[in-house]
């Protein structure tokens, strides 16, 4: 019997030790739960704000009122309460305060801090209160692909809002009530457990700029009837993106989630998510190539006859009748295809493809955005000439935006390569910074001499060749312009191209570098010189207002003429006609006969104006 008694002892005192030591903390934790009633105590979500302090992204605060009808004491008083305060139906309400077999039940949502201010000060008993965080982004579509939006949870979802969700999202609190089995309150304290706001995050972007773009990629959206449009403003020194916009935008305050494959095709940021074919910018790039190998100087001569034969393929220049003999920097000016195919021969795909890596064309910038593509380049030992000759003028290669823009800004920054990034600072609520973001710059690939060539050379573009319509009088701004067609099932797709132009100013110290891309236009003026270059000009004529930067150039004396008909002309005497009103002239279509111009018969011209000669196919 005493061993049997002592097993038993052991037994129990064994289960007691398990249940205080070894399941105390948990069956502490399952009690707890039991004895209280907890209210939810949202985190405000950290605000988005741009360079100069302007809230882009900020939270409104609202409160939910719940009732606990078993420690409602006098359930028609606070019945009454609640409809007098929230201007509702007293039954409905009532009914929800003598609702049977539940804890808890949500009476209202949505309530103003007045509202609760003033349900409290009824003294009534049995209600309790949320607080709510319902985020709202303060320009509406404005920067939406960029900032991104939250869930109904108020966790980031996409853009920055998803990147850095992390910082913005905060710790959620409690409000703890201990209850008896039925859930009436035991002692009547209320125990908190606060919660911890957000950080704050902020951004390069300048709002002011930001407008500027916004308005532009939306005037070329409506205008050409296009695809979408896309604009983006950085420091070529630092590599800060002070703008970024895209249309087709939409709003985050009201969005629909009904189609998730919608939702997310809007939210896809094309500037750093997709690729394209860069057509004539790329021959920036070209260019600076080589003139840092030294292959080329400015005083060489080309000839162009209309088109190049490579490796027994004639590969056509944009000018079907060819730029005749020019010089480089001529050749740079016309953006003629043959001069970078020459180009590209001289440099060799070895050497060519060890700049692209230079350039960061082979991996990606690593700007703070998730979702950021790769380039689609061929293989180096899979490149033939031909290949090598295409890829000199833009062709059968494929990069994003962004890539293109931070290679640019390396070419005319002074061949200095840098990470574009969109966080400056993150800060907690009394404005002390948490994280500083300064971005290494990824070393020297070009010689000062030869970022100060590219850029003379690409000035020219813009006072005398195709870039004409990103200039703004007496200030001095580099550029180039680009037409690329698009393929479609692994054919060039008829009627589409992806129109667009780089520039940056001043020349002589870049600081402001602004891509802006039309995708799919609608007509016959698709070329970039007359589609994507004058939004520059008006983006840059904008910014050197708002910064008051003061003219550093004489303004040009016009001569100003009436644009003569060109249409039913044969191609020669259509182009003889507008040399000789000393403008710069694009050429489309590959027949002899004028079908159609720009700018229309009887329109004012000047010699900052291109015209648009359209030729009949062959």
């Amino acid at each position: 019997m005493m061993m049997l008694i002592t097993f038993i002892f052991l037994i129990v005192g064994g289960k007691l030790i398990y249940l205080q030591v070894v399941k105390g903390r948990s069956l502490q934790a399952k009690a707890l739960d039991q004895w209280t009633r907890d209210v939810p105590l949202r985190a405000v979500r950290g605000s988005i704000c741009d360079c100069n302090g302007t809230e882009l992204a900020g939270c409104n605060t609202t409160y939910t009122l719940y009732v606990r009808p078993n420690a409602t004491f006098d359930k028609e008083s606070t019945a009454e309460a609640i409809a007098s305060v929230l201007n509702v139906e007293y039954e409905k309400v009532l009914e929800k305060v003598t609702k049977k077999g539940v804890s808890e039940v949500t009476v209202a949502k949505k309530l103003s801090k007045g509202q609760m201010t003033a349900l409290i000060e009824k003294d009534v008993t049995g209600i309790y209160f949320s607080r709510d965080i319902e985020r709202y982004y303060k320009y509406g579509n404005y920067l939406s692909q960029l900032l991104g939006f939250v869930n109904v949870d108020g966790e980031g979802q996409s853009g920055l809002e998803g990147y850095y969700n992390d910082y913005l999202k905060g710790q959620d609190g409690k409000e703890l009530t201990q209850t008896d089995l039925v859930g009436r309150e035991l002692n009547g304290e209320i125990a908190y457990l606060p919660a911890t706001d957000g950080l704050n995050l902020n951004l390069t972007v300048d709002a002011t700029i930001q407008f500027f773009a916004e308005n532009a990629v939306n005037s070329a959206l409506s205008e050409y009837s296009a695809k979408s449009a896309n604009c983006v403003v950085m420091n070529a020194k630092t590599g800060a993106i002070l703008a970024m916009a895209q249309a087709p935008s939409f709003d985050p305050n009201n969005l629909d989630r009904s189609d998730v494959n919608s939702l997310f095709a809007k939210m896809k940021l094309n500037a750093i998510t997709s690729v394209y074919e860069p057509g004539s910018t790329f021959k920036i790039l070209t260019t600076a190539i080589a003139l840092d190998l030294g292959v080329v100087s400015e005083k060489d001569r080309f000839y162009c006859a209309g088109g190049k034969v490579v490796d027994g393929k004639r590969i056509r220049c944009w000018k079907s009748i060819g730029h005749g003999s020019q010089s480089f920097a001529e050749g740079v000016q016309n953006s003629c295809n043959c001069v970078f195919m020459e180009l590209a021969e001289r440099i060799g795909v070895e050497r060519m493809y060890s700049y692209f890596e230079k350039f960061g064309l082979t991996r990606k910038t690593d700007i703070d955005f998730t979702g950021e593509t790769s380039s689609i380049l061929l293989k180096k030992d899979q490149v033939k000439t031909v290949d090598a000759a295409r890829i000199g003028f833009g062709q059968a290669i494929a990069i994003t935006p962004m890539q293109l823009i931070v290679a640019t800004a390396a070419a005319v920054n002074g061949g200095k390569v840098v990470t574009p990034y969109l966080m400056q600072s993150v800060t907690d609520g009394n404005g002390r910074d948490v994280i500083r973001n300064y971005p290494a710059e990824r070393g020297q690939i070009l010689t000062e001499n030869t970022s100060l060539t590219v850029r003379k050379l690409l000035k020219n573009v813009v006072s005398l060749g195709s870039g004409k319509l990103a200039g703004v009088a007496g200030y001095s701004i580099g550029g180039k312009t680009g037409t690329a067609q698009k393929y479609q099932n692994g054919a060039i797709a008829s009627g589409k191209y992806v129109s667009s132009f780089i520039g940056f100013s001043t020349v002589e110290d870049p600081e402001y570098i602004v891509y802006f891309m039309v995708d799919e236009p609608v007509g016959y003026r698709y070329y970039g010189s007359l589609v994507a270059a004058p939004y520059v000009g008006q983006i840059f004529s904008k910014i050197f207002e708002y910064k008051q930067i003061k003219p550093t150039e004489a303004l040009k004396t016009f001569t100003y003429r009436e644009m003569p008909d060109l249409v039913g002309q044969t191609a020669g005497s259509a182009i003889k006609s507008v040399n000789a009103l000393g403008v710069h002239s694009e050429l489309t279509g590959t027949g002899g006969v004028v079908i159609a111009q720009y700018p229309q018969k009887g329109e004012i011209i000047n010699e900052d104006s291109i015209v648009l000669i359209a030729l009949s196919e062959e």
